[in-house]
């Protein structure tokens, strides 16, 4: 891996303001910059949800979904969740669905703001697949049913990222079964991310 990581900044239209390395982005003064998040599931219906490393410099240590990242200059989005998700958890992706293509959210912790147009995706693994976390990304790891995360979300008995909390409200109003989610219009994607070709 390249001893930088470019993140895509955007002008308010998603279109490409320019790139900046990842260490540089996030400060009190963060830019709009271009993100995704993915929700991957079994075929039990479980979720993989995350808890990010305490060391992290945005957001340590609360519960969020599967995989955060940005995509490279010039990167599908859906090329970016199967990397960072081999990255940060050892898990090979290889059908990806975007979900909510507009999302978009704005949030502060410890005076570090998070400033981003982020599309959301999904994945779906078979039961048992194995992971292997990176532990400078992810503190911890769990499977749960899709009904106990929103359940837990509602209820604040975990501490889970603002975009999660956000996402899981948007999500859970597609239906109670992700397998039965629509998948997003890719045309509604920030104008800065390549599109893929839809599958045949």
């Amino acid at each position: 891996m390249a001893d930088t990581e470019l993140v895509v900044l955007l002008y308010p239209d998603g279109k490409v303001a320019g790139s900046l390395d990842k260490s540089l982005v996030h400060h009190s003064e963060t830019p709009l910059h271009l993100a995704f998040s993915c929700y991957v599931f079994d075929t039990d219906n479980r979720m993989l949800m995350s808890q990010r490393a305490l060391s992290k410099l945005t957001f340590p240590g609360l519960w969020t979904n599967s995989v955060c990242g940005h995509p490279l200059p010039g990167e599908t989005v859906e090329a970016a969740a199967a990397r960072r998700c081999k990255d940060e958890l050892g898990l090979e992706l290889t059908e990806l669905r975007i979900i909510l293509p507009t999302f978009a959210y704005r949030a502060e912790m410890n005076g570090l703001v998070e400033n981003e147009m982020c599309p959301v995706l999904m994945a779906v693994v078979a039961p048992g697949a194995p992971i292997s976390p990176d532990p400078t990304e992810v503190e911890d790891s769990k499977w749960l049913h899709w009904a106990e995360v929103v359940r837990d979300a509602k209820s604040g008995t975990s501490a889970f990222s603002p975009w999660c909390l956000m996402q899981i409200d948007l999500l859970s109003q597609l239906g109670p079964e992700p397998g039965g989610w629509p998948t997003g219009a890719v045309e509604l994607l920030p104008a800065a991310l390549p599109k893929s070709k839809p599958r045949t």
